[in-house]
């Protein structure tokens, strides 16, 4: 699992990873604006984003946090849009579309008046662009969903420990000059610690106004639970993490625990480090099924919050005090060994790490990368690798990584908020047989 050299990164054959130029980067271009559609675009809501519950080649969820009756008419309109584009482009060739609705759920807005609206496309095309409006008063919006195949490149960004602060936002904009098929925010969003409202949706505002693709398609958001999603951080109940669930309760409707699976190229298992689902017990039962069910997937990647290898918290307990990421080495680690997967997207620690291959938590270049350590918006100063011995890099930058899955590889770019490259690896598939710890 060898390191590229920034030269080898952007050749010939990884040029699609540099989505900007130095140039375009400081010209700092805000989003597209969605196209005007309807007589009356009065309404605009600015906590719309869309996310996934099921299949990402089929369905689409759109939602947004708002008051009943700020329009009559709630329901989504959507249409394919890639019918759309030939129609607008040979008027005579290709009549457009009719729109066609989904009505929306309301559901409460824990401790508020606010309600989440939200209505789940299905039955979509695969790798297609659409476009859609809410009511007849809305401007119109675009999304693609996920394709079927990775016949071309699969590329997404990650990151975790947001916070909405002028960081964060830096952040998010450079995330959307990359042009990623969806983003991954693996815990702490917000820091609303299950208590400020106001810190939820300010988080949701900045992401819905500034993740918007050059073309003005809403990138996707997937995000797992994070310390500061909860009232009380660990060992809690999912009525500790209200504005979590209520808006993300569609792909986590009974535990803080979930696998998406897109086509049959890539599996995202996202994992609740303790938050509000115990590591042991049920979840690494469901985590030795999930990934035995994947174990011949091309692209199985973890993502959880604490690490199971911190860059800046001590890993080792004091007392009757458990070290950071403890749990996960006990009982998740063997399993990643087991079922060879080739990363972890780890957070917390407000960092950037990458961690050498490990196989029980020893150097092996079979083993799995560790990768993130999540300082979207948050940072402080890692340990040295010198320190630690299982750590190849760290940084106490702001930064986001970008992934491209191209064939049996995996090319990972880190960038902090000016699009400054900070560090390249790429992973294979790992191979059968070599396994030590776990099986």
């Amino acid at each position: 699992m060898p390191a590229l050299s920034r030269r080898s990164l952007l050749g010939a054959s990884l040029a699609a990873l540099a989505t900007r130029t130095a140039a375009a980067q400081q010209q700092s271009q805000p989003p597209a604006t969605p196209t005007v559609g309807g007589d009356d675009a009065a309404f605009q809501p600015d906590t719309l984003f869309l996310t996934w519950h099921r299949d990402p080649t089929t369905t689409m969820t759109v939602q947004w946090v708002g008051t009943a009756g700020e329009t009559a008419d709630t329901a989504v309109y959507y249409r394919n849009a890639t019918r759309g584009l030939v129609a607008r482009l040979a008027p005579h060739a290709l009549p457009l579309g009719p729109w066609e609705a989904k009505p929306t759920v309301a559901k409460p807005y824990p401790t508020t008046d606010f309600k989440v609206f939200r209505a789940e496309l299905d039955g979509l095309t695969p790798g297609t662009d659409y476009e859609f409006r809410i009511g007849k008063r809305s401007p119109v919006y675009r999304f693609r969903t996920m394709p079927a195949r990775a016949t071309e490149a699969i590329h997404f960004v990650t990151g975790g420990d947001c916070g909405v602060n002028a960081h964060a936002i830096a952040n998010n904009v450079q995330a959307a000059r990359q042009d990623p098929m969806f983003a991954v925010v693996g815990g702490d969003l917000g820091y609303d610690n299950g208590r400020s409202v106001e810190v939820s949706l300010a988080f949701i505002r900045n992401y819905s106004r500034h993740m918007v693709g050059r073309d003005g398609r809403l990138i996707p958001l997937v995000t797992c639970i994070g310390n500061h999603e909860v009232d009380g951080g660990f060992g809690k109940t999912r009525e500790k993490a209200p504005f979590f669930y209520a808006l993300f309760d569609g792909l986590y409707p009974n535990t803080g625990y979930a696998a998406l699976d897109f086509g049959d190229y890539l599996s995202l298992v996202l994992l609740d480090t303790g938050h509000t689902s115990a590591i042991a017990g049920d979840q690494t039962d469901w985590l030795d099924k999930a990934l035995r069910t994947r174990r011949d997937h091309p692209n199985v990647m973890v993502v959880n919050h604490v690490p199971a290898y911190p860059s800046y918290r001590k890993a080792e307990g004091v007392g009757d005090k458990l070290g950071t990421g403890e749990g996960n080495r006990k009982h998740w680690v063997p399993l990643f060994d087991k079922y060879r997967v080739p990363v972890v997207l780890e957070h917390h620690d407000h960092t950037f790490k990458r961690s050498k291959p490990l196989l029980g938590g020893h150097t092996d270049n079979d083993g799995v990368l560790y990768l993130g350590d999540g300082s979207w918006g948050r940072i402080r100063p890692p340990q040295s690798p010198e320190k630690l011995p299982y750590l190849a890099a760290a940084s106490g930058d702001y930064h986001l990584t970008l992934h491209r899955l191209q064939g049996r590889e995996r090319f990972h770019l880190a960038l902090d908020e000016n699009g400054r490259v900070m560090d390249v690896c790429r992973t294979g598939q790992r191979r059968a047989g070599v396994v030590r710890a776990g099986g």
